[in-house]
């Protein structure tokens, strides 16, 4: 009996942590096999609790890049041309926080999570360009990512967080609503 009551009121105690109204801003890297390099990305969501422990968060991600393509025929002499390609990922991620798993300190969060969505792509191409626009090869529009992370209370009301992934991995700034 007296177990459970001190069982009942740890529970309470750690319970009482919300990690939704969060909105999470961060710059980082990311790396897709299909563009061949890593870029800058900027990314943000918003957390929204769900159950104990646990957050599904909307978010949109914002990468763009730029790269070549030789290419030419018996009309247009070969040559390099350039192309750009802006990619907007948006989605849910969902999030589920092990800190009372691991005892945490109320000044951390520590994570794993998962990113479900799909992404917008714009392609635009140099003048001149007469060949195949399609450069996605491998890419689809499913967007999946996987992450692991942690965040740093400075205050009640603002954090900074690292967000380590399969895909898109970024330090920020959270700020609990």
């Amino acid at each position: 009996m007296l177990a459970a009551t001190a069982l009942n009121a740890q529970e309470s105690t750690s319970s009482s942590e919300k990690f939704g109204s969060t909105l999470n801003a961060g710059l980082g890297i990311g790396y897709y096999g299909y563009v061949g390099h890593s870029m800058p990305v900027f990314h943000a969501n918003f957390e929204i609790d769900l159950a104990k422990n646990f957050t599904l968060a909307p978010f949109i991600t914002y990468f763009s890049y730029e790269k070549n393509h030789y290419w030419g025929n018996k009309n247009y002499p070969y040559r390099n041309y350039y192309y750009r390609v802006t990619v907007i990922p948006i989605g849910v991620k969902g999030t589920y926080y092990f800190d009372q798993l691991l005892n945490a300190n109320n000044n951390w969060d520590f994570y794993l999570a998962g990113s479900l969505g799909f992404a917008i792509r714009n392609s635009s191409w140099e003048d001149g360009y007469q060949g195949d626009k399609h450069i996605e090869r491998g890419a689809s529009g499913v967007y999946l990512d996987v992450h692991i992370g942690t965040e740093y209370h400075l205050n009640d009301k603002l954090g900074l967080f690292l967000d380590l992934s399969t895909g898109v991995s970024t330090l920020g700034l959270a700020v609990h609503l």
